[in-house]
């Protein structure tokens, strides 16, 4: 009996992951369908248990993703469970998922208009063009160009990620955190459409009142932290 009963936990649990993958596959469907990455540019990831966590597999085209290329990781430490190998920027999915409970999903992004930004010379950027940046974004956080997939990314994307839900990579792209698909879908679009503003409008570009976006950004953050 005993043993009869966990088979059928063990079934139960099959079940319950077998769903999940296909809901995610249908958000990196979503995510490459939006323009928010192509080919095999970006990576998704998503906790669904305490201790586990889905992320697209190496290599993979999001816009075509099959639950084969899906991996299942633990999400400290980013060690394989089941499945194919890893994108191979697991190590900052995990070390987000592990360190902030208040996120469950992790895109790394890399649309045209925030990316081409990306890859200007360095510079201090005011991203609060439009009320939606500072209220839903907050303050963005940049990090240098690194080799992708290496300790030293992974390191410094998930200390930015600690108190930012944005964060530019030098010459590679974006990464952004929420509780939900929705969130880091709209999260990345409401940063490449300010990013496109700011590229259209060039010198004739104007930034909100200061006062005006730090209220934005404390309204924003009180509204997050009610859903949360």
């Amino acid at each position: 009996m005993r043993e009869g009963m966990r088979r059928t936990v063990r079934t139960v649990k099959a079940l319950a992951l077998r769903k999940k993958v296909v809901e995610f596959v249908s958000a990196a469907h979503r995510m490459a369908r939006e323009g928010l990455l192509s080919c095999a540019s970006g990576n998704l990831s998503w906790r669904v248990t305490s201790d586990w966590m889905l992320i697209t597999g190496t290599g993979t085209w999001l816009g075509r993703l099959t639950a084969d290329e899906v991996a299942v990781c633990e999400t400290k430490g980013g060690t394989l469970v089941k499945g194919c190998q890893p994108s191979k920027e697991v190590g900052f999915h995990a070390g987000i998922l592990a360190e902030r409970n208040d996120v469950d999903v992790v895109l790394h992004f890399q649309s045209p208009h925030a990316t081409t930004l990306a890859c200007c010379r360095p510079r201090e950027r005011n991203y609060f063009v439009i009320p939606e940046v500072p209220y839903y974004l907050g303050e963005i956080a940049s990090v240098p160009y690194l080799p992708p997939g290496s300790r030293e990314l992974a390191d410094a994307v998930v200390a930015a990620s600690r108190t930012h839900d944005l964060v530019v990579l030098r010459n590679h792209g974006q990464v952004t955190v929420g509780r939900s698909f929705d969130d880091v879908f709209q999260n990345a679009s409401v940063f490449e459409l300010a990013c496109r503003i700011m590229l259209q409008a060039g010198t004739s570009l104007g930034t909100l009142p200061q006062r005006e976006a730090t209220g934005l950004v404390a309204e924003g953050s009180r509204a997050r932290s009610k859903r949360g």
